[in-house]
């Protein structure tokens, strides 16, 4: 729902400093959104109390709820829902003790609006991770959607049987994420509009990679955009609440709708998008190397060349993280 991010909108509901975390599809995106909770709480909320349930905390604004929802009609129920606990869903993402709130995005500078001019300040954090490794997280994750969540939208997405994830046919889903596919703009698109936003001074553009192999390096560079100073033993404490080893042992990442009207195919109380603890796998990099057989593999580096290849820099960048290249 794009609604929420035109111009005229989105100051009425945004507050200055407010972070978006509008990483890639299958690029660490709840990673992202755990962590910037650790960096803004100093990693004091050790028992996870401000944290039920990721999209409690930090909200998605671009997901559609309810069948028939609309941003408008969910706009109000953000501030006015009454979880099961007795507590507004308010006292968790706009908690008087965070100083900025974090807001869930897949969307792009197509939609968000990056380069507006006056108003709230904004943040943006996107991160981009190698596309046969994005490949490699999407093939299984359709397969961990619980079945109230298709039913309740048609179907989507499909079950994937784990043995069409070998051989030299390429997969249904993969062949759905190359150029030309339906779900083509995940990747290619993402990073496309995301790469000329690079050195903005409100967006903070990372590769998966990278973060990956540094995690405490990336920790005190988010919390430096994000205006938060950590001392050095709380850098350490974030550092481990954001590693993916921690966040396996934390049950938060079901994606729940506590916004949701259709009575009698949601229960909000219990129902989920996500089956209990499958949002985690690998969470690895060189995923889609051992996955996808060789044949697969040069299919996705043609197709990245054929996408990126105009731009050299954006193409190394891209595949492999690193340093920009050059500044613009």
């Amino acid at each position: 729902m794009p609604d929420a991010w035109k111009v005229d909108e989105i100051d009425t509901w945004m507050k200055d400093g407010d972070l978006v975390v509008a990483t890639g599809a299958k690029s660490g995106t709840t990673f992202m959104l755990y962590c910037t909770h650790q960096i803004r709480t100093k990693g004091t909320d050790i028992n996870d109390e401000l944290f039920p349930d990721v999209s409690i905390t930090t909200p998605w604004p671009d997901l559609r709820q309810s069948r028939a929802g609309t941003w408008s009609e969910q706009k109000d129920r953000f501030n006015t829902t009454v979880l099961p606990d007795g507590r507004e869903m308010k006292h968790y993402w706009d908690n008087p003790s965070y100083p900025f709130r974090v807001f869930k995005s897949h969307y792009t500078p197509l939609e968000l609006p990056v380069r507006k001019r006056g108003g709230k300040k904004i943040k943006y954090l996107a991160m981009v991770r190698n596309g046969i490794d994005v490949a490699a997280s999407v093939t299984p994750f359709f397969s961990q959607h619980t079945d109230s969540f298709r039913n309740l939208f048609g179907g989507f997405p499909p079950n994937v049987p784990e043995n069409t994830f070998g051989g030299d046919k390429v997969p249904a889903v993969v062949k759905d994420l190359l150029p030309g596919g339906p779900l083509s703009d995940f990747y290619w698109g993402y990073v496309k509009k995301w790469w000329p936003y690079r050195n903005d001074p409100n967006v903070l553009l990372m590769h998966y990679t990278n973060v990956r192999r540094d995690l405490k390096g990336h920790v005190a560079k988010i919390a430096s955009f994000l205006e938060v100073e950590l001392s050095e033993e709380e850098l350490n404490t974030v550092t481990e609440r954001c590693g993916i080893e921690h966040m396996k042992k934390v049950n938060r990442f079901d994606y729940k709708m506590p916004l949701n009207t259709d009575t009698g195919l949601w229960d909000v109380d219990k129902d989920t998008i996500l089956n209990e603890g499958k949002i985690f796998q690998k969470g690895g990099v060189g995923t889609g190397g051992s996955m996808f057989s060789d044949k697969v593999v040069a299919q996705w580096k043609k197709a990245e060349e054929d996408e990126f290849g105009h731009d050299p820099d954006m193409l190394k960048w891209a595949r492999e993280g690193g340093e920009f290249p050059h500044p613009v």
